[in-house]
């Protein structure tokens, strides 16, 4: 069952812990050199708009080349647009947050529990210049009507001196904005990114972040590829966005610890691929990511999908993958292991490929379709396996569990790879979980092996099947 996110359980200690946190040794700095936005003219009362005195901050920090940003713990209320003449883009254009760029100093944000949040009743969508929304049919690509409150609330970009943010809320109150009609392919794709880290060339360590309800993405990563540092992303909650929990775009050496992708295009605005993480490279290319005991549940899209560009490899250990309404995983590119996930619901187009060490693995994975484990009672069976794999070469299931304890059937596969797994369902529609079996293979259910190569012993409802070669 996904916990849903408490802030009092994510930022409760975070004032105290940022006492021991602040000190010289952990920032290069003291409290008497650290900068807050009230120095800027902030005031942080949950009422005021704040984006100003945020801008001229940001504005500060660039030109010391970096430096270290403290927070309080309570509401400062950010965004805004103003009316573009020119309309060669927006209509309205928003206002600069925090954007910060080559810098050659660390940067770090000491959130000590802050929420920043967007103000309401402002523009997402495309407007006329009146301020009217337009809606025009898809694709649309038309510029000059865009708006958005803001393209970032934190943006860092080009930077070279090492990135922290901690204990800190980025809340895009998507339910508070004035919605226009859609732009781009499909849905609204306009800029509204609770976090972006764009092209940086450093250590990057985010922990404790929790970013909602924005318009876009919760999060979106374009990393500088080839680099040789590494980025932790941890404890980061990233739910009810429009497009995507996690969009990483680019980028090489991305390590997720602990971090939830939930309940995308679940707060009014939907916007494909409406993934928990989406993984693809757009003008880059992606390597090296991984996740550790992080949750991808009840998302509009699948929960996560890699699908498009030059994705090669990423580790998923102790993962929980749900889908509700839509797939739970979609992994369809080369080198992609998973080990000791939990998948509830279907997945699909799991890379294949003559080659079996460049298909997807799973090792000692469970494939459920038990309801109870759904944060809402539902399970995606959209053609009724578990895994529908029909066309997919050599991916391997290595000590996996499929326990089917409601309606969902056996993987629908041909040229898969199945070695020491236990596979059970109690639907009596026939499955077909085809391939190559290797080791000791337990199926109960009504099956049909037709055209498998049989290497090990496999027993099919307490039958033991005879080896084909």
């Amino acid at each position: 069952m996904s916990v849903e996110f408490s802030r009092r359980e994510m930022f409760g200690l975070a004032a105290a812990a940022a006492v021991v946190a602040i000190p010289s040794r952990a920032f290069g700095g003291s409290l008497s050199s650290s900068i807050t936005p009230e120095k800027f003219g902030a005031t942080g009362d949950g009422v005021t708009n704040d984006t100003a005195a945020f801008a001229a901050m940001a504005e500060f920090v660039n030109k010391r080349g970096g430096g270290t940003i403290v927070l309080r713990a309570t509401t400062y209320i950010v965004g805004g647009q103003a009316p573009d003449p020119s309309q060669s883009t927006y209509s309205f254009v928003p206002a600069k947050i925090m954007e910060f760029s080559g810098c050659a100093k660390k940067i770090a944000i000491v959130g000590n529990g802050a929420r920043i949040r967007c103000a309401g009743g402002l523009r997402y969508g495309t407007f006329d210049s009146s301020g009217q929304p337009t809606v025009h049919p898809l694709p649309n690509y038309s510029p000059g009507e865009l708006a958005t409150p803001y393209a970032a609330m934190i943006k860092i970009e080009n930077c070279t001196g090492g990135i922290e943010i901690s204990d800190l809320e980025l809340d895009g109150n998507v339910g508070g904005l004035a919605i226009g009609g859609p732009f781009g392919d499909s849905g609204w794709q306009i800029p509204a990114y609770g976090l972006q880290l764009i092209n940086n060339n450093c250590s990057e360590q985010i922990s404790r972040v929790y970013t909602h309800h924005h318009a876009l993405d919760g999060m979106q990563v374009s990393g500088f590829v080839g680099r040789d540092s590494t980025s932790l992303v941890q404890d980061v909650v990233s739910e009810y966005n429009g497009r995507q929990g996690c969009s990483i775009t680019g980028g090489c050496n991305y390590a997720f610890a602990t971090c939830r992708f939930n309940h995308t295009g679940r707060a009014g605005i939907v916007t494909s691929p409406s993934a928990g993480v989406d993984i693809e490279a757009e003008d880059k290319t992606i390597r090296n990511l991984s996740f550790s005991g992080c949750e991808f549940s009840d998302n509009a899209g699948a929960g996560m999908v890699a699908d498009s560009g030059d994705t090669d490899g990423a580790t998923f250990e102790k993962c929980r993958l749900i889908g509700t309404t839509n797939w739970s995983a979609w992994p369809g590119k080369p080198h992609f292991r998973f080990t000791s996930c939990v998948f509830v619901g279907a997945i699909c187009n799991a890379y294949g490929d003559p080659d079996p060490g460049r298909a997807v693995q799973f090792s000692n994975c469970e494939f459920l379709d038990d309801p109870t484990l759904s944060p809402t009672g539902q399970v995606y069976k959209p053609l009724d396996p578990i895994a529908d794999l029909s066309v997919h070469q050599n991916i391997l299931f290595d000590a996996c569990r499929f326990r089917l304890t409601d309606q969902m059937v056996l993987p629908w596969t041909v040229n898969v790879l199945y070695n020491n797994c236990t596979m059970a369902q109690v639907e009596t529609k026939q499955a077909y979980p085809r391939g190559t079996f290797t080791g000791v293979n337990t199926i109960t259910g009504n099956v049909d092996l037709y055209g498998s190569t049989i290497l090990g012993d496999l027993t099919v409802n307490g039958q033991l099947v005879p080896r084909t070669g």
